[in-house]
């Protein structure tokens, strides 16, 4: 469906269009001058936490994520519901309570929306940011030498999946829940003020799977280094029980033969960098010298980052060791 699509919208129809279908980028974006360029996206997906007022907060914490993935920042959301219409109107109005709140949070503002009846819930938004032309992050802004960075750990995917079956502690979920909820604004705000130029968010294809998509992108080998990946607590608890969601596993299937593991890394290890997030962090390509830089401002933030590899080479690839 997509080659036809990227057949039919060539970059010299609409010259203006900095990024659109052709890139499979985080977020379109459109030039308005030389100063301005809207970031226009759109996400929305079922319950991932049972509390209403979580999921509505996790769902616009997602969906604004794009946003700062590509440098910007937010301005405007429009809510995206599906509702069954048994659901009671106190938990709707949760829902849209927790995502007006986390849009109030990155100081952009919730101006309307559409919500449909549908037997399964899903929520989310369609979000306009601005970004300054020069200052645009994609995936394929990454460089030789560069740092790779993230901002959050991973493991949401295995604790909402052992959340469902009962098998998750508490703790460990509620510390998910926090994670998901936290916006990604910071590590965007940071990485444009330093003129960073290569970045994503991870999400739905897992650390691994939108890692392929920046070297594939950028022309780059990307070597990772496991041991320095962030997880959450109970995760690796959970992998042991086989506790991976159908996207993980999906995600394994369509990007594993493409990466070089480590012969000593095991297949529970593989799966780990492949755990499909929801509001995962930001993946941003730091060049060397401003990375003691990065580091302090995002720790005046109050944030944490943790480098978990670089590029290396000039060849498409990932090499996990």
């Amino acid at each position: 469906m997509l080659r036809p699509l990227r057949a039919m919208f060539q970059p010299q129809d609409c010259p203006d269009l900095m990024v659109g279908i052709g890139c499979l980028d985080d977020a379109a974006v459109y030039r308005l001058d030389s100063e301005r360029a809207l970031i226009f996206t759109t996400d929305f997906f079922t319950p991932v936490v049972d509390d209403p007022y979580d999921y509505g907060a996790i769902a616009a914490a997602n969906a604004l994520s794009d946003v700062y993935a590509m440098g910007g920042a937010p301005l405007l959301a429009l809510n995206l519901a599906a509702f069954p219409a048994r659901l009671p109107a106190e938990i709707l109005g949760q829902v849209l309570m927790g995502m007006a709140d986390m849009v109030k949070q990155a100081g952009a503002v919730v101006a309307g929306g559409h919500t449909i009846q549908d037997e399964e819930p899903k929520v989310g938004l369609c979000v306009a940011g601005m970004v300054h032309p020069d200052k645009l992050l994609t995936k394929g802004g990454v460089q030789p030498g560069d740092q790779l960075v993230l901002t959050k750990p991973l493991g949401t995917g295995l604790i909402t999946t052992a959340a469902k079956m009962d098998l998750a502690d508490r703790e460990d979920v509620d510390e998910a829940i926090q994670w998901m909820r936290r916006l990604n604004r910071a590590a965007g705000k940071t990485a444009a003020d330093l003129d960073l130029r290569g970045g994503t968010d991870v999400t739905g294809f897992g650390l691994l799977g939108h890692a392929w998509e920046m070297a594939e992108a950028s022309r780059v080998t990307l070597k990772v280094f496991f041991e320095a990946v962030p997880f959450m607590n109970g995760v690796v608890r959970y992998a042991d029980q086989g506790l991976f969601p159908g996207g993980t596993a999906s995600n394994y299937t369509a990007y594993s033969k493409r990466i070089h593991f480590a012969e000593y890394l095991n297949e529970d290890q593989k799966m780990l960098l492949f755990d499909a997030q929801t509001s995962g962090g930001l993946l941003l390509a730091v060049p060397q010298e401003k990375m003691g830089e990065f580091s302090n401002m995002m720790e005046f933030h109050g944030e944490k980052c943790w480098i978990i590899g670089e590029a290396v080479g000039r060849e498409a690839g990932i090499q996990v060791i």
